[in-house]
């Protein structure tokens, strides 16, 4: 009978460990879930800011050519022009 109790005692101490790691690993779980929400959401500000900075990037080009930038001389110059057609488009619909 002695060896009966010494295997139960034995069967129920692996079940306590087994449910101390499963609560440990549940824990860990937890936890990593909780990281990967906060890294999404790190991603989707990063992923905003970088948009932002790439219409800006885009809006200064543009101011920089108007401004005349001996860089972009061709595109200030059909830019110029772009504007030149669209006041005289408004113009003649003006004159009608």
């Amino acid at each position: 009978m002695s060896v009966i109790a010494e295997i139960i005692d034995t069967l129920e101490n692996k079940v306590e460990k087994l449910f101390s790691k499963l609560k440990g690993l549940e824990k860990i779980n937890q936890d990593l879930k909780i990281e990967l929400t906060k890294s999404a959401q790190t991603i989707q500000t990063q992923h905003q800011e970088i948009e932002a900075l790439k219409m800006q990037c885009e809006t200064l080009k543009i101011a920089n050519t108007l401004l005349g930038s001996d860089d972009n001389k061709r595109d200030t110059k059909l830019k110029i022009n772009s504007l030149i057609r669209e006041i005289d488009y408004c113009i003649a619909q003006l004159s009608d």
